[in-house]
């Protein structure tokens, strides 16, 4: 089913499919009489003569430059030319598509005052996949983040560069090949093209699609650890959660009940008098679910803000009026997205110390390493090195981008919110945490193979046979990191929780 694209009504999930699997996108026509409407006021403001800001007027602190009616397109050109000054490695594909979706839908919502074209022109350029060569780093997150979009918005307008079937070409070829006309700017719409959140949004969007997967593979992945090392199920009694119920908390343990059925594992040491675990081990609920309601923090923020008026200066069709305000400033998203990093880098954090249970035989009481041939081999003894070798880059990368500020435009804008340099750390620890969580399953797996005869509970034995059907049980020393590509593909794909699922049933609502 084709993404409609009203201004009002997307989801993380749409982004998700256009950004990531080519969905098609249509612009509803509910949004076209705002989209007109707002247009008409800003044509109604240049024929009067009126000065508004980024209609006519230079930009932050040279918005007292009044801007001569024969200049006003011009004006937009040089914007966006002026403003294409990322540097560093490109955005992915996934993440320019979808800024050009988060784009083309705010300028939908028709508080933007740009003709119907644009915003039709940059639909086509995402069906037709044209996608622009935008650079991560320039962005300071206020007004909007100027530099990457200037660079989504280069090629709108056939300038700059864009990938069109695989290869780097002009922005003008691509268009050509892809037979899309560009679009010769007029008043209002360079600006209301680059002032915005949508690249920090983006890249938020697929990080918390992500991480809330991860909470799924994480719960596995410990639950299995915990059979591998023949830990309690008490802690997950629903009773304990019922007297502090956090919902993430309660709701981590609820899995971790459907997931950990009775197991011929559990009952081998049903009489061990063991009393308690480790935390790594007794707090799963606790610490996962905690970064369980930090990660739907942070979609709550994104579906607010991928449905919002991010520009400036905003016009209102019913009013007739232009209102400079600063709807662009990044701050929820960089405080939702430092939040977000923090909570998956706990993911990590913990997964990493069940590894180092699994491995050492003073805490596990299976073999060193989880090999029988200790010293001869090595076994998974750094798997455990690399799972803390991402552990600790994490705790780096988890420093808030959003404490910090530095003035940009001769201190006209003396404060920004650093959210593109938060959503871009948010990316690069989730996917160390779920290279951890991949070697956690790895170690789990190995671990469960040294209980043989025993059995773990059946949604764990899917998930063992899941894993085993792409990587087999290490009989002999070989290099690991092909193992932990294996399973993080399988962590891709969904594989491994869609073999859990089919026995437990959904393990979360959402």
């Amino acid at each position: 089913m084709p993404v409609m694209v009203d201004g009002e009504s997307l989801t993380l999930e749409d982004v998700v499919q256009v950004a990531r699997h080519n969905e098609q996108v249509l612009l509803h026509e509910s949004a076209i009489p705002r989209i007109k409407s707002s247009r008409a006021v800003v044509e109604t403001a240049i024929k009067k003569g009126k000065v508004v800001y980024g209609v006519n007027t230079g930009f932050g602190d040279l918005a007292e430059v009044s801007i001569n009616k024969e200049d006003l397109a011009r004006l937009q050109v040089n914007l966006i030319r002026s403003h294409s000054a990322g540097v560093g490695p490109p955005f992915s594909h996934e993440a320019v598509r979808g800024m050009m979706l988060l784009r083309a839908n705010a300028l939908a919502k028709g508080y933007s005052g740009v003709r119907l074209e644009v915003i039709e022109t940059l639909i086509e350029m995402l069906n037709k996949d044209v996608t622009p060569v935008v650079p991560q780093k320039g962005s300071v997150g206020s007004s909007g983040d100027l530099a990457p979009l200037a660079h989504m918005a280069l090629v709108l307008i056939g300038e700059g560069k864009a990938y069109r079937s695989g290869k780097i070409v002009s922005g003008r070829d691509a268009l050509r090949k892809a037979g899309i006309k560009p679009i010769v700017l007029q008043a209002k719409e360079g600006v209301a093209l680059i002032n915005g959140t949508q690249p920090m949004s983006a890249v938020g969007v697929l990080a918390t699609y992500d991480a809330l997967k991860l909470i799924h593979d994480v719960s596995i992945a410990s639950s299995m650890s915990l059979e591998a090392l023949r830990g309690t199920r008490m802690a997950a009694d629903e009773r304990i959660h019922s007297v502090r119920p956090h919902e993430g908390q309660t709701d981590v343990a609820a899995a971790q009940r459907k997931i950990l059925l009775d197991s011929e594992i559990n009952q081998s040491h049903a009489d061990c008098g063991k009393v308690q675990d480790a935390y790594s081990l007794r707090c799963i609920p606790q610490v996962v679910g905690a970064s369980l309601d930090a990660i739907r923090y942070a979609y709550s923020v994104l579906e607010i803000e991928i449905n919002a008026a991010t520009d400036n200066p905003l016009v209102f069709g019913d009013d007739g009026i232009v209102i400079s305000g600063g709807n662009f400033h990044g701050q929820p998203i960089a405080l939702a997205m430092d939040f977000l990093g923090i909570a998956v880098s706990e993911i990590a954090s913990i997964s990493e110390r069940r590894v180092n249970r699994l491995v050492n035989p003073h805490l596990s009481e299976l073999p060193a390493f989880l090999t029988t041939e200790g010293g001869l081999e090595s076994g998974m003894m750094i798997a455990q090195y690399t799972a803390a070798a991402l552990v600790s880059e994490n705790k780096v990368l988890a420093h808030p981008a959003s404490v910090d500020s530095i003035p940009t435009s001769a201190d006209q804008e003396d404060h920004v919110s650093m959210g593109t340099i938060a959503a871009r750390k948010a990316i690069d620890i989730l996917e160390n945490a779920q290279n951890v969580v991949a070697i956690e399953y790895m170690c789990a797996c190995q671990g469960i193979d040294y209980l043989t005869p025993l059995k773990p509970s059946e949604p764990l034995e899917e998930a063992h046979k899941t894993i085993r059907n792409v990587v087999p049980k290490l009989e002999d020393d070989r290099p690991l990191s092909t193992d932990i590509a294996k399973i993080r593909e399988l962590m891709r794909s969904g594989d491994i929780i869609a073999s859990v699922e089919a026995i437990t049933g959904p393990l979360y609502e959402t």
